[in-house]
């Protein structure tokens, strides 16, 4: 019988991100024995800890490890749980699981899949120096800024790269869950456990989740007013030249800046800020595509739906009807 660990980290987490993908896997469990007339599970399942004691989370839920990381001397599959809050923090207080998760890897070529911002501890092992991985969007900079070698795939819900696996934000960790049983169980299975729990198969972008407000937490002052002159002037013709100069930077110095501070180059800043206010018209005015492209400062349509698309992974038109409720109704 194979292994599979689910790891019950240590200070914050978000309690739904442990319980519900070691469900769905119980559930495939369940189902595939069934399915191929066996008497015992393809996989055994722990809650990993680093001690038998009850974590307590949100001063409300308590998860129960079944095994702690000196009790499993090897495992086919980890799935590295999300930490929240100071996520600083949440990566000292769970170096030990980092160093287990890492000789896993080396000695027994153990999988990996990490949840959420559970990235966070996966790129701490080193495994993905040079590879890519995901993680939820509101932790890209911060990730960017931490582990500059590991290759970000801001838009997937679900990235694999060589048996190390990594996947997007919050809820999209049921689809990320829904993708392992099908490596692991086959695809038979998953779409079982898909329209029983009534997920959706097959989603891999968060692209269109994404609320784009700016990288402000940096020190660099007049980047911040090349920023703010950017949101308050999105609908006109900006110059990258012509706010370099309001600036009193020449360009070259400029666009390095920029991009030090904000991980933008300022054409695409300027192009996630224009898209972020079509997005917020088309969710919530009646204007058409056409109306609200001109509103924000484009003239070429072709142009501003490929934009569009770029960063919502969705069209102008597909966006409106699905997240403008009087459409959406209709």
């Amino acid at each position: 019988m194979k292994h599979i660990s689910v790891i019950v980290p240590s200070g914050n987490s978000i309690v739904d991100t442990i319980i519900a993908p070691f469900n769905l896997l119980k559930m495939a469990n369940a189902h595939h024995k069934r399915l191929n007339g066996q008497t015992e599970n393809l996989f055994k399942l722990d809650l990993v800890g680093l001690s038998k004691e009850a974590i307590v989370y949100q001063g409300l839920f308590s998860i129960q490890p079944t095994a702690t990381i000196h009790e499993i001397s090897k495992t086919d599959l980890i799935l590295i749980s999300p930490i929240s809050g100071d996520l600083d923090e949440g990566i000292r207080n769970n170096m030990d699981f980092v160093k287990w998760i890492k000789a896993q890897r080396i000695e027994n070529d153990a999988e990996i899949a990490s949840l959420c911002k559970g990235a966070f501890l996966l790129a701490e092992t080193g495994l993905v120096n040079g590879k890519s991985c995901a993680t939820h969007w509101t932790a890209h900079d911060l990730f960017k800024a931490k582990y500059p070698e590991v290759k970000l795939i801001p838009e997937k819900i679900i990235c694999e790269d060589n048996g190390i696996y990594s996947s997007g934000g919050a809820y999209s960790i049921l689809n990320f869950t829904l993708y392992l049983i099908e490596r692991y169980f086959g695809r038979e299975t998953a779409i079982w456990c898909s329209k029983v729990s009534e997920i959706d198969f097959d989603r891999l972008r968060q692209d269109e989740f994404i609320i784009f407000s700016g990288q402000k937490d940096h020190s660099d002052e007049p980047i911040k007013k090349a920023q703010l002159y950017i949101e308050n002037n999105y609908q006109n013709k900006l110059n990258v030249d012509e706010i370099a100069q309001m600036l009193n930077l020449n360009g070259r110095s400029f666009l390095r800046r920029f991009k030090k501070a904000t991980h933008n180059t300022p054409l695409e800043y300027i192009q996630r800020v224009k898209v972020e206010a079509a997005k917020k018209k088309l969710e919530s005015t009646a204007k058409t595509v056409l109306e609200v492209m001109y509103g924000i400062g484009y003239n070429d349509e072709k142009a501003f739906r490929n934009t569009f698309r770029k960063y919502s992974g969705l069209s102008p038109k597909e966006y409106q009807r699905k997240y403008n409720r009087e459409m959406a109704i209709a």
